[in-house]
């Protein structure tokens, strides 16, 4: 059901009540977008979260850990920014209960909501695997062992990082890898332990993970990968974990950083329809109920499970598109993974497919391992469909755009890794479209970059304040200043700067003729 589906009677005097479950980036972003599309003419807006905050960016909890940033620092919208749009948030409460018959929530206090439309972003938890000695027989983590997830998950381990010596970490993953750097920042020796054969095989081949694995050993972290941990070993205090090959590793404390779960629970005890995460249709409706979506972490798309923030702020364009009644844009058709970040300080791109994966597959590589250096393309039929950047990313941003579009690709293959026209490998700000997005961590283009400049502001310093640009992981903020001063240059004055400057250069003048006698020639 959408706006555009009611009488226009029953609009003009009776909002729709549209509640949101869950207060995380996807649900907010999707509140966001239904705002910018005029929402608040539509909807009477809900939006219940677990945590006491407004909207925070989970990216930078790795920037909060190594003490990169403070808490401030990581807020998207505070709670004056719902209040100031007549959004009416409950943070700190959790939504135990939904009523499809009756088209009402209910809190875990038994207080009950009544919605038109339903959008379900419950988001995902830290998977634990079965490790002994892992939990409590309350069945709560025990004491020194630590997920790495929210703001408390992070305060936590900070806490306990100035008391303690020792650390490991399970998981070799993005977020396993930021965890191990963060907390060698509080001086703790930091062993990372990683089920896998190489580092990040997710997203990395075994040569790209291998040589990430020498850069971050070359930080003074300890990597162990095939290494599957078995037990977490002391009585009254953690006193190290056991693998399963009999290896002991002496820590005092653990985070687990083994991938993610998505919550499905609502959606389960409602009897929706549940695989991984809850199914949804291409207007992330669910499949089951016309007046429940579903975005972010918690919802599968054919098939499909996305983690990454690119996919989520899609998926939350799409919604509102559909929920505000827009006629293009509303239907969501599934997103191309690439990604461009920061891992423990090591610059990392990937997209599409790891390696070959068939004969006529072309396959080309630059590999500078004294540098920590990896370029890997894979094309086929003249159309990009992945790439790997370790070490060095400059040309990321250009080949997320060939991914992205399928645009043609040079005949000289080497372009794709290299700009040969300079001796920079820095992105040219020139060959990228407008569409082309810049900043992966919250969803900024280059054409939101243009216009924010053309709305006046004209630093990159305040373009990344109003559009968020380069406040997530920063491996974008050279791009963004270069798409900036650009835009600076070929953008007129407007009419007020013009003025201010008129102004300034007739008293310069007119100081300058007070200093000169009437009488002289």
């Amino acid at each position: 059901m959408t706006a555009t589906e009611l009488p226009q009677t029953t609009i003009a005097t009776k909002l729709l009540r549209l509640v949101v479950v869950g207060n995380g980036m996807a649900g907010a972003r999707a509140v966001e977008e239904v705002m910018s599309r005029n929402g608040g003419e539509l909807f009477d807006i809900t939006v219940f979260g677990d945590e006491p905050y407004g909207n925070y960016n989970r990216i930078m909890l790795s920037g909060l850990l190594s003490g990169e940033h403070e808490e401030r620092d990581i807020i998207l919208n505070d709670v004056d920014w719902y209040t100031e749009r007549g959004i009416r948030l409950h943070t700190g409460t959790r939504i135990a209960r939904i009523d499809r018959e009756s088209r009402q929530v209910y809190s875990q206090d038994g207080a009950r909501f009544p919605y038109d439309v339903l959008v379900i972003a419950t988001g995902s938890r830290p998977f634990m695997p079965s490790v002994d000695g892992l939990r409590r027989a309350d069945g709560a983590l025990r004491d020194g062992v630590f997920g790495f997830r929210t703001v408390e998950d992070t305060r936590d381990m900070m806490r306990t990082a100035r008391e303690h010596r020792r650390a490991a970490v399970i998981g070799g993953g993005l977020l396993g890898l930021e965890a191990a750097r963060g907390l060698m920042a509080h001086g703790l020796r930091v062993d990372l332990l990683h089920a896998a054969e190489w580092l990040m095989n997710q997203q990395l081949d075994e040569i790209a993970g291998s040589l990430l694995r020498r850069q971050i050993e070359e930080l003074g972290i300890s990597v162990h990968c095939s290494a599957r941990t078995e037990e977490i070993l002391g009585a009254s205090r953690v006193e190290g974990v056991r693998l399963a090959d009999g290896t002991v590793i002496a820590c005092d404390m653990v985070v687990v950083a083994a991938g993610i779960r998505s919550n499905n629970e609502l959606a389960t005890g409602c009897g929706l329809t549940v695989d991984r995460a809850i199914v949804v249709d291409d207007q992330l409706r669910t499949v089951d109920d016309e007046n429940i979506y579903a975005v972010g972490e918690c919802a599968q798309h054919r098939g499909q499970v996305y983690g990454l923030v690119a996919p989520l702020w899609e998926q939350a364009r799409v919604l509102a598109a559909h929920l505000t009644g827009a006629r293009s844009g509303t239907t969501y058709a599934g997103s191309r993974t690439a990604t461009k970040l920061k891992v423990a300080g090591v610059d990392v791109a990937t997209m599409g497919v790891k390696a070959p994966e068939l004969e006529s597959d072309e396959h080309v590589v630059f590999s500078e391992p004294r540098r920590g250096v990896l370029k890997s393309v894979v094309i086929r039929d003249d159309r990009l469909i992945g790439a790997t950047l370790v070490g060095d990313v400059g040309r990321a941003a250009s080949l997320i755009q060939a991914f992205d579009r399928g645009l043609p690709l040079p005949a000289d293959r080497a372009r794709l890794l290299f700009d040969l026209r300079t001796a920079s490998a820095e992105p040219n700000a020139e060959d990228l479209d407008d569409e082309a997005q810049v900043c992966n961590c919250n969803g900024v283009s280059k054409g939101t970059l243009v216009r924010t400049v053309q709305d006046g502001a004209r630093s990159a310093a305040a373009v990344m304040d109003r559009t968020r640009a380069g406040k997530g992981c920063g491996s974008c903020k050279g791009l963004v200043n270069q798409i900036v001063d650009g835009a600076v240059a070929s953008s007129p004055r407007s009419c007020s700067e013009a003025y201010i400057k008129d102004i300034g250069v007739l008293l310069l003048i007119g100081r300058l003729l007070r200093h000169y006698p009437s009488d002289q020639p």
